[in-house]
């Protein structure tokens, strides 16, 4: 994946990637801004994704009752999200239209409005946003499974923050956060497709150098104590359907033993896509999809490996077959973990499974969009060399890898075991 690429920083902090693609008339733009749920404290959780909502309400320059217009009119499209380490907005538009885009995320880094009625709109939005995802038992149940995963780190809420905090946070709380984080000195600009890489340079020294640096924001720095025995959490709640996950301590995604742990999570699982826009591929060949599904234990099973700066979680999620427990689940899943650490897999078994992970990353990889994505995701938590070192690096796993990632990672007293029991189906343990 060696390709053409400037790197550079300008005066003022901000880290610009530019790649050309000459396949189409298309660029790609993402502003990507060091701040997510890992920056939030105590009483303000939920301010970034909140914040992320504001800033689709406009500047002086670019009114909010215009700006979808203008992108649609242009035959662009748009969006933006919001995760535990990162806060990211793109645009993709036909390459003679993307000035546009250029100069409207240049100006609300540093001139978006917050109207005080805009303010409490989206408060009601996104408690209704919250609200909604309490009726999904596997939000219910990941929600759990996270806070007592991490009593300490400031991974232990979700995205979307606490329900109390979307109540108590005031206006004020929005713009403190929003000074602090949207600086030059905290954002990536990364830019893919169809220009020349000095005149689009040219064109963003003019738009953002004159933006100055300020303070890098303060992190808040607390490591996670190292987990010694297992967690268990049983969630109630409406539905029919009993769900299983369990999930374990994993590496920051720069750590050694992270692409291991991909493959292996290919191999139990099927693999699993850190690009939010790539396709899925089937899994009917891994590990636990043969003993679980095809022995009617589970409905389905998938796995969960993120890419974040600090040691995050592996995740394998079920859909418990009516007819069985999750007991029974549960000790099928410790059966072939403990297979794969007493003994190394066979080699054609890792191929097939590096196979699956090295091209689901590659579809993941295509298209214009996911070209400017990859650009300034790695940069979240690396830099761009994860990427295109990747497909070599999934390559040179070993089965002694997988054997020795699975001894490491997977042990039973760093678990933590979530059941979700639809209301009056079934007790805690039974």
């Amino acid at each position: 994946m060696q390709s053409d690429l400037t790197k550079l920083t300008l005066s003022n902090g901000l880290l610009v990637l530019l790649k050309e693609i000459h396949t189409a008339p298309i660029v790609s733009q993402w502003i990507w801004y060091r701040v997510g749920s890992r920056d939030e404290a105590t009483g303000k959780t939920g301010v970034s994704h909140w914040i992320e909502h504001m800033l689709f309400k406009g500047t002086p320059d670019f009114p909010a009752s215009v700006l979808d217009r203008a992108i649609s009119r242009d035959g662009g499209f748009w969006n933006a999200m919001t995760y535990m380490d990162w806060t990211t907005f793109f645009e993709t538009m036909p390459s003679d239209k993307i000035d546009l885009a250029l100069r409207l995320e240049s100006d609300r880094m540093v001139n978006s409005l917050f109207p005080a009625d805009e303010v409490e709109a989206e408060r009601n939005v996104i408690i209704s946003e919250r609200q909604g995802y309490e009726n999904e038992p596997l939000f219910r149940l990941s929600e759990e499974i996270q806070a007592a995963a991490f009593r300490v780190h400031t991974y232990h809420h979700e995205v979307i923050g606490d329900l109390a905090d979307l109540r108590t946070m005031k206006r004020d709380d929005l713009i403190d956060h929003y000074r602090q984080h949207y600086i030059p000195n905290n954002a990536v600009l990364a830019v893919a497709g169809h220009f020349d890489s000095q005149t689009m340079l040219a064109r963003i020294r003019e738009l953002y150098e004159s933006i100055p640096a300020r303070p890098e924001p303060q992190r808040l720095n607390r490591p996670e104590p190292e987990q010694v025995g297992e967690r268990r959490v049983f969630v109630h709640g409406p539905g029919e359907t009993v769900y299983l996950q369990i999930a374990h301590r994993a590496p920051a995604s720069n750590h050694p033993d992270f692409l291991a742990l991909t493959v292996l999570d290919s191999l139990l699982t099927g693999p699993s896509n850190l690009n939010i826009f790539g396709s899925g591929i089937s899994n009917k060949t891994s590990r636990l999809y043969r003993a679980l599904v095809d022995r009617e234990l589970a409905i389905s099973i998938q796995g969960g490996l993120q890419a974040t700066i600090d040691p995050y979680l592996h995740a394998i999620t079920c859909i418990v077959h009516p007819q069985r427990q999750p007991e029974e689940v549960l000790k099928t899943i410790e059966d072939e973990l403990a297979k794969l650490q007493d003994n190394p897999p066979l080699q054609e078994e890792v191929d097939r499974a590096v196979k699956q992970a090295r091209a689901l990353f590659a579809y993941g990889s295509e298209s214009i969009t996911n070209q400017a994505f990859w650009l300034g995701f790695s940069e979240m938590f690396a830099d761009y060399s994860w990427f295109e070192n990747c497909l070599d690096n999934l390559a040179k796993v070993t089965p002694q890898d997988i054997q020795r990632v699975a001894q490491t990672y997977m042990k039973p007293q760093s678990r933590i075991t979530g059941i979700y029991l639809p209301e009056g189906s079934r007790e805690e343990g039974s």
